[in-house]
C-alpha cells in the first residue's frame, strides 16, 4: 500500500518516550507575592540623642522625610445620584521630592517634603530656621528624619557660633557636652541608690535610754504641721 510506512521509518521521526521526557510536571513559581510589605521602624544612630517622641506607630513613612505632622486621612465618598450612599476612601499627603538649601550645611538637600511643611519652611525663612525652632509642636512634627537633620545642623560651626553669641548676650555659661552631662547624671543616680541602700544607720541598735531618732523626727514634723495649721 502506498500510504503505509513501516515502524522503523516512523521511529526516526517520532518517539513516544522522548515526547513524555519533554513533559514537565513541576508547578511554575508565582511571579508576585500576596503578603503585605513590612514597614520598618526608623532608628537613630547611637551618637545622636534619642528623639523625645519616639518613632511613629502609624504611617511610618512619615519618618523618612519632612511631613509636617500630616498623615493619611480616611472618610466617605458620598454619592449624589439616584442611589445615594457612602463609599470609604482615603486622602494621601501631597508628598514631593524637593531640593532645599541649607545654609548651615552649605549644600542642597534632596528630601521628601509635604506641601504643608514646604509652606512652613518658606514662612520661617529657610530650612535651618524651621529645624531649629524649640516649640514643642515643631519638634513633634519633625519626626525621626527631621530630628536627625536638626542635630546635624546644630553641630555645624555656623550654628555653634550663633549659640555662643546668644549665650554671651544673655550672660549664660558654656553648656556641658552630652557625654559630661550623662556622666554627671549617672553619678547622681548612683549616689541616690547608695544612700537608699545604706541601712546601717537605721538598723544600728541605739543605746539604753536613748530616744528613737526617727520617732523624734516624726513628732517634730507633726508639731510643726499643727503650728502652721
Amino acid at each position: 500500500m502506498a500510504g503505509f510506512q513501516p515502524r522503523a521509518a516512523m521511529a526516526g521521526h517520532f518517539s513516544l518516550a522522548s515526547a513524555f521526557r519533554n513533559l514537565s510536571l513541576s508547578i511554575p513559581k508565582r511571579s508576585f507575592s500576596t503578603t503585605l510589605a513590612q514597614q520598618t521602624t526608623a532608628q537613630l544612630p547611637e551618637h545622636i540623642p534619642p528623639y523625645p517622641f519616639g518613632p511613629r506607630q502609624w504611617y511610618k513613612q512619615a519618618d523618612t522625610g519632612l511631613y509636617g505632622g500630616v498623615m493619611i486621612r480616611f472618610g466617605n465618598k458620598i454619592s449624589k445620584g439616584r442611589n445615594e450612599g457612602k463609599t470609604r476612601r482615603s486622602w494621601k499627603p501631597n508628598v514631593r521630592r524637593k531640593k532645599i538649601r541649607s545654609d548651615a550645611l552649605d549644600e542642597e538637600l534632596f528630601i521628601k517634603v509635604t506641601r504643608k511643611a514646604l509652606r512652613t519652611i518658606q514662612k520661617e525663612g529657610g530650612l535651618d530656621n524651621y529645624l531649629l525652632s524649640d516649640r514643642i509642636s515643631r519638634i513633634r512634627e519633625l519626626g525621626m528624619f527631621g530630628w536627625e537633620l536638626r542635630w546635624k545642623v546644630m553641630q555645624t560651626s555656623v550654628i555653634q557660633e550663633r549659640f555662643r553669641t546668644e549665650r554671651l548676650k544673655l550672660g549664660l555659661k558654656e553648656p556641658k557636652s552630652f557625654e559630661e552631662w550623662a556622666k554627671d547624671k549617672e553619678e547622681e543616680i548612683n549616689a541616690k541608690i547608695a544612700e537608699r541602700l545604706n541601712i546601717d544607720q537605721i538598723t544600728k541598735p541605739r543605746k539604753k535610754g536613748m530616744a528613737d531618732p526617727q520617732r523624734l523626727q516624726q513628732l517634730a514634723e507633726k508639731s510643726q504641721a499643727e503650728a502652721l495649721a
